[in-house]
């Protein structure tokens, strides 16, 4: 009984995460196919050099929520007076599953034939529910590394490091450390075609226009 639920909610947080928002945006706003511009990707930075900082802030923000819903339903599940009893590990480990479906589902979409985006803005949600304290400390990191270097990636990179780290410094459970671990290393690797051009200096700087981008 128990597999069977934790399967059902670990769906539903994929097909949450799955909703291709900026997607959606690019055919709500210009009527484009936001991958075909850019990077390629749906996240939320494809959609600022595509689109514009209004529509780039609501992608971010509904990436976000999409994550928090997934893990909220999750730990809803648990204030059942059947399951108040169960043991801590069990919670932990389903809240993880349904995290790792609802990154996945953000990179991979099965509306957008298993592409995506790089899956940071709904790590950050799921985190916020997961480990409020973390989520505030990737998000400074984040924000620490953009205001030195201006660049997007690198600063999603850092944030990605920082989950790993500060799992581990804060001693959360063993599920929590794993998907710090597994989730920031898929992040990075995402993330593979900007670090290459990190190291040739050819990342685009927040500002920079679209047109003088190297998807």
């Amino acid at each position: 009984m128990f597999l069977a639920i934790a399967a059902t909610f670990c769906f539903v947080a994929y097909i949450l995460g799955s909703i291709p928002t900026g997607y959606l945006a690019g055919k709500w706003l210009q009527d484009i196919d936001i991958r075909e511009h850019g990077s390629g990707s749906t996240g939320a930075t494809n959609v600022l050099r595509t689109l514009g900082k209004k529509a780039a802030i609501a992608v971010l923000l509904c990436d976000a929520l999409k994550g928090m819903v997934g893990i909220c339903l999750v730990q809803l599940l648990f204030v059942h007076p059947e399951w108040i009893a169960m043991p801590p590990a069990y919670r932990d480990w389903m809240i993880v599953g349904a995290a790792f479906c609802a990154v996945i589902g953000h990179s991979k979409s099965i509306f957008l034939g298993f592409r995506g985006g790089k899956s940071v803005a709904i790590s950050i949600g799921v985190l916020l529910v997961m480990t409020p304290l973390i989520a505030l400390g990737t998000v400074a990191t984040f924000g620490f590394v953009i205001a030195v270097s201006q660049i997007v990636s690198l600063s999603s990179i850092s944030g990605a490091i920082a989950v790993m780290v500060l799992m581990i410094i804060f001693q959360k459970p063993l599920p929590y450390i794993l998907f710090g671990v597994f989730a920031s290393a898929y992040v990075i690797i995402r993330h593979r075609s900007n670090i290459e051009r990190i190291f040739a200096g050819t990342e685009p700087k927040i500002g920079k226009k679209l047109s003088q981008e190297n998807p």
